[in-house]
């Protein structure tokens, strides 16, 4: 029996509220962090990944409070990211009310922090978010973005992304900077690379349109599939995307 594909509506949190925008830029206020995690939570979501989007942009730790709130109010495993540069930092974060804690920018500049991470808490608590763009010199065309996508690095995404599952990240939440907030679609080239390059779960995220997108991404690779604004403001419901993809074949949690 295959395993169920997971469902996970994103809150990406800049001063204690909700928000989203196009590639990270034009940000728009979308609710209060404990209010859409507990609707998301009533509606049958299967986790939910919390990031705090100018954590590491602003070089100050991930708001505890918020996240402790967020957790105490769901059911449902929790990812948390966003300024993470630390093993204490998984330690605050995860005794927070985190299941799991996702590291980008501080795994970029500390690679080795994946595996003190896996050691102490175990993979399963490891998650790297690579956010990827676009990009010409790189093997495979994809580059890593830091800061919230604020800057590029020339590093190859896919390599990194195959780097730190070795290191040991249990999961990559995989984001496609050119893909996020547009509606447009997932990027089922960049997750059928990282597919293939992994042997750990990918969550694919950015540029989710409609239910059929989901599916899409499936088909590409994705073990998971993440979106915001299309459950934020009501484009679709977390049943919206599971029906479409159990009438594709796709097992999903009812």
């Amino acid at each position: 029996m295959s395993l169920a594909v997971r469902v996970i509506p994103c809150l990406d949190v800049d001063a204690g509220r909700v928000v989203k925008g196009v590639n990270f830029e034009g940000l728009r206020d979308a609710g209060d962090p404990v209010e859409l995690a507990t609707r998301y939570n009533a509606e049958g979501a299967d986790e939910l990944i919390f990031l705090d989007i100018t954590a590491s942009s602003s070089g100050r730790a991930t708001m505890l409070d918020v996240v402790r709130r967020t957790a105490d109010a769901v059911f449902i495993p929790l990812t948390v990211g966003g300024g993470v540069r630390k093993v204490d930092d998984f330690d605050a974060l995860l005794r927070a009310g985190a299941d799991k804690v996702g590291v980008n920018t501080g795994a970029i500049a500390d690679p080795d922090l994946l595996t003190r991470a896996a050691r102490r808490f175990g993979n399963q608590c490891v998650v790297l978010s690579v956010d990827a763009r676009r990009a010409r010199g790189t093997p495979s065309g994809f580059e890593i973005t830091t800061h919230g996508g604020r800057k590029g690095t020339g590093i190859d995404a896919v390599a990194w992304a195959g780097n730190g599952a070795r290191l040991g990240a249990g999961e990559i939440l995989l984001n496609s900077m050119d893909a996020d907030g547009t509606t447009a679609g997932f990027d089922g080239e960049l997750i059928g690379l990282v597919r293939a390059e992994v042997d750990v779960p990918v969550i694919a995220s950015g540029g989710a349109g409609t239910a059929q997108d989901f599916v899409a991404a499936v088909h590409a690779g994705a073990d998971a599939v993440l979106a915001a604004s299309v459950f934020h403001y009501g484009q679709l419901s977390i049943q919206d995307v599971k029906q479409t993809m159990a009438a594709d074949g796709i097992t999903v949690r009812l």
